[in-house]
């Protein structure tokens, strides 16, 4: 399976490569920055050095040719401003969806954010823009015809993988491990579960496979 993880240089998608490189599929990372093509081949990728800001549906549809699936797991990160929150996370997810769909790659896979539909849409501040981005993003995705799993992960953090989660629609606020999001990611590429779904996710007493297959069928 050929699988293009856009913000290919990101902890998560470090992670989600080498579990894909190591189960025998191939991973493409998209990466802005050309200093990290020996990061991501040594988590078993092949770079590709495109940025999402500054690319065509077009371009990034010629990318994704003959790709199986798509995973959205950029973001501006830390300390952005509240532009590049709409620029990256809102508009980039947006046009990795519109490429898949124009390039004919069938599903996609979305890293969001937990409770990302609670914003205040009256506030200026940062994080509040960050959650309104991804928001409006993943009604796009859901609303693009394509098959899409939204995954809204709880507080990040980088402890080591337990491979125990709980998912659901609306979870309680918690944490999870980025190896675990990885995880979780890998195994929704690989069996096909969840398709047309979204659902929150934290640490939890289920295995992943056994927390996805737990997940209510969607309305």
């Amino acid at each position: 399976m050929r699988v293009v993880i856009a913000g290919g240089h990101g902890k998560i998608a470090l992670i989600l490569e080498r579990l894909l490189a190591d189960g025998g599929h191939d991973p493409v990372a998209l990466i802005r920055n050309p200093d990290h093509v020996v990061d991501v081949e040594a988590a078993g990728a092949e770079p590709v050095v495109l940025d999402l800001e500054a690319s065509s549906v077009d371009e990034v549809a010629a990318v994704l040719a003959g790709a199986d699936a798509v995973v959205f797991a950029a973001g501006a990160g830390p300390g952005s401003t509240a532009e590049r929150k709409l620029t990256v996370d809102r508009d980039g997810a947006i046009l990795l969806a519109d490429a898949a769909r124009a390039a004919g790659v069938p599903r996609i896979v979305v890293i969001s954010a937990m409770r990302a539909d609670d914003f205040d849409a009256a506030s200026d501040d940062v994080f509040q823009i960050y959650l309104r981005a991804k928001s409006e993003a993943d009604s796009a995705v859901r609303a693009s015809g394509l098959d899409y799993t939204i995954v809204r992960p709880g507080g990040l953090t980088d402890a080591p993988p337990t491979g125990l989660v709980v998912a659901d629609t609306t979870l309680p606020k918690g944490s999870i491990s980025r190896a675990d999001v990885a995880a979780t990611v890998a195994a929704l590429l690989v069996s096909g579960a969840a398709s047309r779904a979204q659902f929150e996710l934290t640490e939890g007493g289920l295995p992943i496979a056994g927390a996805l297959a737990a997940l209510p069928d969607p309305a």
